[in-house]
């Protein structure tokens, strides 16, 4: 479900936000501010944060004071997640983000239009609702997570929809980490333009 968010993006339901350290891709182990936003009809079976599903669950916050909270924080890196962001019209977070001497990352499964300025676009592809080719084209980093075996196919179907510049990863679905990764492994040796990709924020035991 989508909340009634006004469509100049002055207001986004915001589900929580967290200085932790970034757990997957390319930019892993960096210290990162989340804004995970509420909204998301792609509906992934193995979502971790399906609380996130409903936009209406959580409360429409201004994106100013959402930019005066993330501006406390050392690092100058700002992940913007969800659910599913591009939901939402995110030009004036990022706007604003960005005038505050910030650094924007979305993560997103690209199933909407790019709204926004990035400095850094993470496209996760989702079988259920897929990437739209504007987003693909942008993207800096592909991560496809690995559930099942039929996933590499798909990963390579989406890594045909972005630039030759696009970071390539593989990461295991965390409930089949230990039945997927050694089949990760095994394919990333035999595919080496993919590299893998491990939720180290869940070994370490942070957000």
């Amino acid at each position: 479900m989508m909340a009634q968010v006004p469509e100049d993006g002055t207001l986004l339901p915001l589900m929580e936000e967290f200085y932790t350290i970034q757990g997957e891709g390319y930019n892993t182990g960096k210290a990162a501010y989340f804004i995970r936003l509420g909204g998301c009809d792609v509906g992934c079976h193995w979502c971790d944060v399906k609380e996130s599903w409903d936009a209406d669950m959580h409360p429409l916050t201004a994106a100013d004071e959402i930019v005066q909270h993330a501006s406390k924080y050392p690092s100058k890196a700002i992940v913007v997640t969800g659910g599913e962001p591009l939901i939402y019209n995110l030009g004036y977070l990022t706007a604003q983000l960005q005038k505050s001497g910030l650094k924007t990352f979305i993560e997103t499964s690209g199933a909407y239009p790019l709204s926004g300025s990035w400095d850094w676009i993470c496209l996760s592809p989702k079988k259920f609702k897929a990437p739209v080719q504007q987003v693909a084209d942008k993207a800096d980093e592909l991560k496809v997570i690995v559930f099942n075996k039929s996933d590499f196919a798909f990963a390579e179907h989406n890594a045909l929809m972005v630039s030759d510049k696009c970071k390539l990863y593989l990461q295991p679905e965390w409930s089949k980490a230990k039945e997927m990764t050694p089949l990760i492994v095994e394919y990333v040796m035999n595919n080496p333009k993919w590299e893998i990709s491990l939720q180290t924020h869940k070994y370490l035991n942070i957000p």
